[in-house]
């Protein structure tokens, strides 16, 4: 017979995994510079984040842009 605890566990197990099936998976051959604004991509990016596309600022406003947030 489960008790809470294990009804805890298992809502926990779930929760991590949505959350896990929710972190992008980049494939692919990253690119050198970013292709929205033109400046280079480190290195350390580049082999963090296979396939990455953009430098770090840019993916950043990417972000706030998609959570609906303008910037003026």
């Amino acid at each position: 017979m489960a008790d809470i605890c294990d009804d805890a566990d298992i809502v926990i197990q779930e929760a991590l995994n949505r959350s896990l099936a929710q972190i992008p998976s980049y494939t692919g051959i990253s690119a050198t510079e970013c292709v929205e604004c033109g400046e280079g991509i480190p290195e350390g990016r580049r082999v963090a984040i296979p396939g990455v596309q953009l430098c770090a600022p840019c993916k950043a406003l990417e972000d706030v842009r998609k959570l609906g947030v303008r910037r003026g």
